[in-house]
């Protein structure tokens, strides 16, 4: 088994303006895991953004939503990480993916960034790239320079609806991943439909 998840970093952008646009995949998946384990998030400025600490499968978790916006979310992730002594391998960032239909969630540890400005900047202030990651795909719009309009753009009701069902899905793994019971969860995440 591999160490087990200590802290979950959704990505998003703060504000009501955000709130229900496609690049709020991360946000929407820590909401779930809160409102799961009954947890509450409050604004937490040493940590450049909004915490809260669950517990499931006898273990705790922090989660962390950066309100720093998203080009500068590792300031907050790296606060949190440095403050609580938790190493890279323990973290596990949730966020909206391109290259995956919307509806399909992945989970992997390691890569790039592949032009997501959350993970570019986590990368660079962890000084390394070896978190997890769960990739909540959005879809592609099709077209490379309609990215920024469309990940700022809210879904549509069908892919919103996918989206969600991925976050539930991703959201039942939470007591495989607080063990480190991580190709079991991949296993039932990356299973056909």
């Amino acid at each position: 088994m591999s160490p087990p998840i200590a802290l979950i970093v959704g990505l998003g952008n703060p504000g009501p303006k955000y709130a229900e646009t496609r690049h709020n995949a991360g946000f929407w998946f820590v909401d779930e895991l809160a409102r799961r384990s009954g947890g509450g998030f409050r604004s937490d400025a040493k940590f450049y953004g909004e915490s809260c600490k669950i517990c499931a499968a006898g273990r705790d978790c922090w989660l962390l939503k950066p309100t720093t916006f998203m080009n500068r979310s590792g300031q907050s992730v790296s606060s949190l990480a440095k403050y609580f002594d938790i190493p890279m391998q323990q973290i596990l960032v949730a966020h909206d993916e391109l290259d995956l239909d919307a509806g399909v969630v992945r989970l992997k540890q390691g890569g790039g960034h592949a032009g997501h400005n959350g993970l570019r900047d986590i990368i660079s202030a962890l000084g390394g790239r070896d978190f997890w990651r769960l990739r909540l795909g959005i879809a592609h719009p099709g077209d490379s320079r309609q990215v920024v309009d469309y990940v700022l753009g809210r879904p549509s009701k069908t892919d919103a609806q996918l989206i969600d069902g991925a976050i539930q899905n991703a959201a039942c793994e939470l007591p495989d991943l607080l063990v480190g019971e991580f190709q079991r969860a991949m296993h039932r995440l990356h299973a056909p439909a």
